[in-house]
């Protein structure tokens, strides 16, 4: 069985970055911190991270808005 090929690692690379980008952008409007989605392609991590964004109280709606 051969390793990760340069290819695999494009794949993943694109993959992860068409979860996170999309995410990062949901969570700035939510008032959260974009740089949270990094933690999205974690398996366990990101399935905690969904709850907890889901459940909490959102920043944004904190804040009157104009």
């Amino acid at each position: 069985m051969r390793g990760l090929s340069i290819w695999h690692i494009i794949v993943l690379a694109i993959l992860c970055a068409i979860l996170v980008i999309p995410m990062a952008k949901i969570m700035n409007r939510a008032g959260w911190s974009g740089w949270l989605a990094l933690i999205y392609p974690i398996p366990i991590a990101g399935l905690i991270l969904l709850w907890v964004f889901a459940f909490t109280r959102w920043p944004a709606l904190d804040t009157p808005s104009n």
